[in-house]
């Protein structure tokens, strides 16, 4: 536990470095701090400075949690601000709940879940950092926490969540036709029972489903009809009732 304590600072320090150095060297981010929520906040015209002043803040708190050795008071500054973060995410979401937070990228995504588990997570890490005991991180530990931190940002989602998607569709393909050995006899019922052909053959129908099978992309569904055999050719690939045909032998 000393060991997972005594890494919180350098995760703490990490992340507020990220946050700080974006908004005060970002351009883009600048720029669009305008149309995020601390504008509502703050007013249009106050949103850079106030983004600049936040990002110092970041900065001299990494600072201190980075600085040798490590007071209790570098804790509670980094507690103080990441309850702001959810304290500002908690307006964000009431106030302007279309726009961005303006955290750490130009992303124009309202505030969701995970930028309050984000600031929850850093919360927690800064409680602990504050009564971390002296002793060596655990390399493991930071290197946890971070992975979790940046998928927790939204803002990075176009550098691994987007490519990973892409590629889940690629591989699934779920838009893709199945093969005729794929297509469940449930969803030919279902082609078959929408057609004309079945529609006009129905009256003379007395069982259910007596066999069917697969020829040439068709699906051959049998059905008895008084006395007689019903058998409906329903095409495989196909999902126009029209292309239904019966035959009554």
């Amino acid at each position: 536990m000393q060991g997972i304590a005594a890494s919180q600072p350098y995760v703490i320090a990490v992340f507020l470095l990220w946050a700080g150095l974006v908004k005060l060297f970002g351009r883009r981010m600048r720029a669009q701090a305008g149309r995020t929520a601390l504008a509502r906040l703050t007013g249009p015209a106050r949103a850079v400075p106030a983004l600049l002043l936040v990002g110092l803040a970041e900065l001299a708190v990494a600072a201190a949690l980075l600085a040798p050795p490590l007071h209790r008071v570098d804790g509670v500054a980094a507690a103080l601000l990441s309850a702001g973060f959810l304290a500002y995410l908690a307006y964000a979401r009431v106030a302007a709940p279309a726009s961005s937070c303006g955290c750490l990228g130009t992303h124009s995504r309202p505030v969701d879940l995970r930028a309050f588990a984000r600031a929850g997570l850093l919360l927690a890490a800064s409680l602990l950092a504050a009564t971390a005991p002296a002793g060596p991180a655990l390399p493991a530990v930071i290197m946890l926490e971070a992975v979790v931190l940046l998928a927790l940002s939204a803002e990075l989602d176009r550098y691994w969540l987007t490519p990973l998607r892409r590629l889940l569709v690629r591989v699934r393909r779920p838009l893709a036709i199945p093969p005729p050995a794929d297509v469940p006899l449930e969803t030919s019922l279902h082609l078959l029972r929408r057609s004309l052909a079945y529609c006009s053959a129905s009256a003379q129908l007395s069982s259910d489903v007596l066999e069917s099978w697969d020829e040439d992309g068709t699906r051959f569904v049998v059905y008895g009809a008084r006395g007689r055999t019903a058998v409906f050719a329903v095409p495989l690939a196909g999902d126009d009732p029209a292309d239904v045909r019966v035959a009554l032998v």
